[in-house]
This record gives structure tokens, C-alpha cells and sequence, in this order.
């Protein structure tokens, strides 16, 4: 059978790369529609949200400490801003996000968090930021998937660590 040639195979293969590439199906890089990852790194802040959750996230009035504070601001440092904290309870720090008040929040939300359906949710994290067994997460807005790209990327080094 022609079909099964090796050089019929690539020619066919290389055409329809071609056909994805010139209809815009090609592979891209993460992309944030209201480009909230390029605003924080041209703006020099990062707005995040944060509850507690024991000794990783400490509330204290309007100030906040603690481990996974470290981390996220380290994420800030590395793209050149300053982290602007905004405490409150989870449902608080999910409405700032869906507005566009917040670029993202954490605390005691974990994998299992229920709010999913309205916002986008990084990768569970066991024992991140001195949290023990539960699996954290940052919530972020939907969509703005560069943002979480490099979120991610950065708490998978950090949790090598």
C-alpha cells in the first residue's frame, strides 16, 4: 500500500502542519486576554488577594506574613513588581477577581476548592509554603493563562526545593 511509505507519510504530514500553520492552528504560547502577566511587569505591581491559613499565610490587621506570602512575592520580585495585598474571605478575593480587581489570590483555598466555575485554579501543591499534607492553589482570573503559565512554573521550582 502507498499510504504506509515512509516518504508519502512525511509529505503528507509536513502539508498539514503547513495547512494548521497558515489557518492559525498552530501551536502558540499561553496568552493572557486582558494581558494581565504583561500589566504587572510593565506596571510594577501585582495585586493579590490572600486568607489565612495557619503559619503559611498569617493575617495580622491588613498585614499579611508568612510562607506562601514569601513565595508570592518572590513570583512578583522575578517580574519586576511589588506585591499589592488585598485580605479577605474566599468569596471576597473571587468577586475582586472576576472584576478585574485582583491578578490573584491565595490562603486556604486547596484543590478541591468550589470555586472553579468561576475562576481559574494553578495546580494542586502538596506541603507548599509549609502547608502540610493539603494540596494549595492559586486562584487567578479565567483565561489569563500566561499569568498562570508562569505561576506554575515558578511554584513547580519552588517546590523542588
Amino acid at each position: 500500500m502507498i499510504h504506509r511509505h515512509p516518504l508519502i507519510r512525511l509529505i503528507v504530514g509536513a502539508g498539514l502542519v503547513a495547512t494548521l500553520s497558515l489557518t492559525g492552528c498552530a501551536l502558540t504560547v499561553p496568552t493572557d486576554p486582558q494581558g494581565t502577566l504583561h500589566h504587572v511587569e510593565t506596571s510594577g505591581h501585582l495585586r493579590a488577594g490572600a486568607t489565612p491559613i495557619g503559619d503559611a499565610l498569617v493575617v495580622d490587621d491588613d498585614h499579611v506574613s508568612g510562607p506562601l506570602v514569601d513565595l508570592i512575592e518572590g513570583f512578583a520580585d522575578e517580574h519586576g513588581a511589588r506585591v499589592e495585598w488585598t485580605v479577605g474571605s474566599e468569596e471576597t478575593l473571587v468577586d475582586a477577581l472576576e472584576s478585574g480587581e485582583l491578578d490573584l489570590a491565595v490562603g486556604a483555598m486547596t484543590d478541591a476548592t468550589p470555586w472553579s466555575d468561576r475562576v481559574s485554579v494553578t495546580r494542586g501543591y502538596p506541603g507548599l509554603a509549609g502547608s502540610g499534607d493539603a494540596r494549595l492553589v492559586a486562584l487567578l482570573p479565567l483565561g489569563e493563562n500566561a499569568l498562570q503559565s508562569a505561576l506554575e512554573t515558578y511554584l513547580d521550582g519552588e517546590s523542588e526545593r
